[in-house]
């Protein structure tokens, strides 16, 4: 198993904005060989942000990595430009391949 994890940090007023660009987009994640499931993690907030993480889990590292360069990848992304305003600064990817679980 492989996690892919984005940190957002998000303009405080901004997050009902944030969650309805994520609840319109097309991920085209549901035709991609390897991916598993896919969540949108809302976390705590300070003055100037509240925090976010897109979570998705994958078969495998290759799998990921074979996303990043598909076409459904570019096409979930097309528009990510236009919504800049929501942001401060861009996210953070941090990845992570399971080492144990426990069902």
């Amino acid at each position: 198993m492989f996690v892919a994890m984005n940190r957002f940090r998000i303009r405080r007023g901004r997050e009902a904005a944030f969650e309805e660009v994520w609840r319109q987009r097309e991920s085209h994640l549901d035709r991609v060989p390897g991916f598993v499931s896919f969540h949108l993690l809302r976390g705590p907030s300070s003055e100037e942000y509240t925090l976010y993480a897109s979570h998705s889990v994958w078969q495998s590292r290759a799998a990921f990595e074979a996303w990043t360069r598909s076409e459904a990848f570019r096409a979930a992304h097309r528009h990510a430009g236009e919504f800049r305003d929501l942001y401060l600064g861009p996210p953070q990817l941090e990845t992570f391949e399971a080492v144990e679980g426990v069902r």
